[in-house]
């Protein structure tokens, strides 16, 4: 009798306790439905897509990285830990210390651990702190392209976000889409394994294959940086394209910055100048006003021009850059010498409304479209607000705002036929299943191949006549137009700022490429002839060995 007694009041108080325990949880505690606090959800991050040239060379990659948490509830010490993780992470204990906030039962320490980190970590055997497995981008050619590629940060949530460049633009693409994590779990958090366990995988992102090349992109990077310390200029671009499908082959301006640290730079190094920023384009300007003249029938390629002195418009006069004139000359010498009363001369022949109308064929003052976040459209200013002054320094190059990837492709039309076509830097989109082939987009045709081809032997002219004999690679015949702007400053030109720039392409008959070379207030000399031209034949002689094309 007296075993039957003690199995009863064992029996007795494990119901007490379970009672008490079942009216801690759902009095105290409050727990109103399992649903709500037993199943819980977890995002499942997929891997963002890659990025490689049109070799298949890696641009991008991904690697593991980790997410370092604590516990506070766990921490007997934060001042200890945080001096201990400090002389890992170099964050500052004072920052560390913060973020253990003890009102909480899991914080956020530090994202983008590496392997190495993690290791040294765990070797501590710290209490409270733990990792959850993720991954960051990893560049194997660091800053090669940096303005193209853009740089993934985060996002309130800690999701990853692309910005500027591919980064931006394709970051739906990039991102791939999240799954999901339903696990049921008790008080503790800890998984019941009879409960309900439901996972939706995620889906990778798409990788991208660009057109841009790597030889290429060393060629400029190296080159201009070169340019750049030689010549003394503040910022500079160089952009190559295949003229016929204006894909881009080579994009780089300086200065730029480290994506892995991207942090540590302003937003003013992000922009990429090639798409981001606007100016007035000078002479490079001037082959296009030919061009739309000789396919309007507003002049023929064997007029003369009398070009006797400076002219007036209005209060305004115009004189050629060092103030020289030959008397008689032909539409090509104009180009030649980059004549500006020639220019004035040819853009009376079109007309006002016609100079208006060609700026808007050719794109300007709209975006080219281009797959970069960032582009700009450029400026033109209504027709209504143009003065006679103003159609004659259009015909040079002054007072509109382009880009350089506007005037890459204008320039473009001029020698592939009369297409306008769209630029674009990535040639296929992979995907698991499958691979998105992006084709050439002409968005309309402005002028012939009969215009193409006399604008070709025009400009092959003006590089072989024109005021400066450049050290040019021998065998070979190359088209290009200088271009020397003021830049504007308060309302006025300072003349001893000025924009200096070279578009050229090669071989003249049939060109595999064209190179846009921009050069912001170089120091050594304020004209085009003497800093980007050069800096433009040095980076055509090599893409000639590049692309084994053979002298003529």
């Amino acid at each position: 009798m007296t075993k039957v007694k003690i199995l009863l009041f064992f029996f007795l108080i494990l119901n007490l306790a379970i009672i008490g325990k079942l009216f801690c949880i759902q009095v105290l505690h409050s727990y109103p439905s399992i649903s709500g606090d037993y199943l819980k959800t977890k995002k499942i991050y997929p891997e963002r897509g890659r990025i490689y040239d049109r070799s298949k060379h890696p641009f991008v990659l991904n690697q593991n990285s980790y997410l370092l948490f604590a516990e506070p509830k766990k921490i007997s010490s934060k001042i200890e830990l945080s001096s201990k993780l400090d002389e890992i992470l170099h964050m500052g204990e004072s920052t560390l210390e913060v973020r253990i906030d003890e009102s909480k039962y899991w914080v956020a320490l530090a994202n983008g651990i590496n392997e190495e980190e993690k290791d040294k970590i765990n070797n501590l055997k710290l209490k409270g702190i733990g990792f959850e497995y993720g991954m960051k981008r990893y560049y194997p050619e660091a800053s090669l392209a940096a303005h193209l590629l853009g740089f993934v940060g985060k996002t309130s949530d800690s999701g990853d976000i692309g910005y500027f460049g591919l980064e931006g633009y394709y970051d739906k693409d990039l991102k791939g889409l999240p799954g999901i994590l339903e696990s049921e779990r008790d008080l503790l958090g800890r998984p019941i394994f009879i409960g309900t366990q439901e996972i939706v995988n995620p889906e990778n992102g798409r990788d991208l294959i660009l057109c841009i090349d790597k030889s290429v992109q060393e060629i400029s990077k190296r080159k201009l940086k070169e340019g750049m310390e030689r010549y003394q200029a503040k910022q500079g671009c160089v952009i190559t394209a295949d003229p016929y499908t204006l894909q881009i082959l080579g994009m780089v301006c300086l200065p730029d910055f480290d994506m892995e640290k991207y942090y540590e730079f302003t937003e003013e190094y992000f922009k990429n100048p090639s798409i981001s920023d606007v100016y007035e384009p000078g002479s490079i300007f001037k082959p296009m006003v030919v061009a739309e003249a000789i396919q309007e029938k507003k002049i023929k390629p064997d007029d003369i021009y009398n070009e006797e002195g400076p002219i007036q418009v209005g209060e305004y006069r115009i004189m050629t850059w060092n103030n020289q004139y030959e008397g008689k000359i032909s539409i090509t010498r104009i180009l030649e010498k980059s004549s500006n009363v020639g220019m004035v001369y040819i853009g009376e022949r079109m007309g006002e409304k016609a100079l208006y109308e060609m700026m808007k064929k050719y794109g300007f003052g709209e975006p080219t479209g281009i797959d970069l976040q960032g582009e700009v459209s450029g400026y033109i200013k209504e027709r209504e607000s143009w003065y006679p002054i103003d159609y004659a320094t259009v015909t040079f190059g002054q007072g509109i705002a382009v880009t350089p990837i506007q005037i890459l492709r204008a320039f473009s039309s001029v020698i592939n036929g009369g297409m306008i076509l769209r630029p674009y830097v990535v040639c296929s989109i992979r995907s698991q299943d499958k691979q998105r082939e992006v084709k050439p987009k002409v968005e309309r045709i402005i002028g012939s191949k009969t215009t193409s081809e006399i604008l070709k032997k025009m400009l092959t002219s003006t590089v072989e006549h024109g005021e400066f004999q450049w050290v040019k690679p021998k065998g070979y015949t190359m088209g290009g137009k200088t271009g020397t702007a003021q830049i504007p400053i308060k309302g006025h030109y300072d003349p001893t700022k000025t924009i200096a720039s070279f578009i050229g392409f090669a071989p003249a008959d049939k060109p595999k490429f064209i190179t846009l070379v921009i050069l912001r207030e170089p120091q050594a000399s304020q004209w085009a002839s003497e800093t980007a031209a050069p800096l433009f034949f040095e980076i055509a002689k090599e893409l000639l060995v590049y692309y084994n094309i053979a002298p003529e």
